[in-house]
């Protein structure tokens, strides 16, 4: 069984999400191990600041810490050869090196990652992390009208249930003599002898 091994430099943890800031690179990079394993390819990660007996014990990651330093990672193996250093492989090299067919190609590019990290930092109501995103995002070539819609789509989002509970709000307080009033009234007073909405 094919088996890929992957040396990472030293960071808190090799899923791109942690931290105070998204990294598009390594959110892809863990998606496509996700996907390599998917395939029956055996997937293992070793990082610098929580394993460093790993990179140790082989010989060729070895050699390559002494002759580039950090530099030399991430480092990935494919059946105990180096086949990359230096950079994250993509998923059709991964695919090629594991003896797989060519993946359908990804959406998810690193202009996309910045969009959904703009509208998470909109619906979050996260100030700096919209900055942090926008200006990666304006490096990365997105359009100011792109980041807009990803704004609108992400408020649009976050004000539909606080628009819907406020209509359920404005149903039961301020049109009491409403038709529609004694329908609702029973649940509202199963709620208040149950002693709450959940149970």
């Amino acid at each position: 069984m094919t088996a890929v091994h992957v040396f990472d430099p030293p960071m808190c943890c090799s899923t791109g999400v942690c931290g105070p800031s998204v990294d598009p690179q390594l959110v892809r990079f863990a998606a496509d191990l996700d996907w390599l394993y998917s395939q029956g390819i055996t997937v293992e990660r070793f990082n610098l600041s929580q394993q460093p007996g790993a990179f140790a014990e082989d010989a060729a990651v070895r050699t390559a810490l002494e002759t580039k330093g950090e530099a030399a990672l991430p480092l990935v193996k494919v059946d105990g050869e180096v086949k990359s250093s230096g950079a994250y492989p993509s998923r059709d090299d991964l695919a090629a090196w594991a003896g797989l067919e060519a993946p359908t190609p990804s959406i998810f590019t690193d202009a996309v990652a910045e969009l959904v990290a703009i509208g998470a930092a909109t619906a979050s109501n996260c100030d700096p992390c919209f900055k942090f995103h926008y200006d990666k995002a304006r490096k990365l070539g997105v359009s100011r009208d792109d980041m807009w819609a990803a704004v609108t789509l992400a408020q649009n989002v976050k004000d539909t249930p606080a628009k819907a509970m406020l209509d359920l709000a404005e149903r039961y307080l301020r049109h009491e003599a409403s038709p529609a009033a004694p329908a609702t009234a029973p649940v509202a007073a199963a709620a208040t002898k149950s002693g709450g909405c959940c149970c």
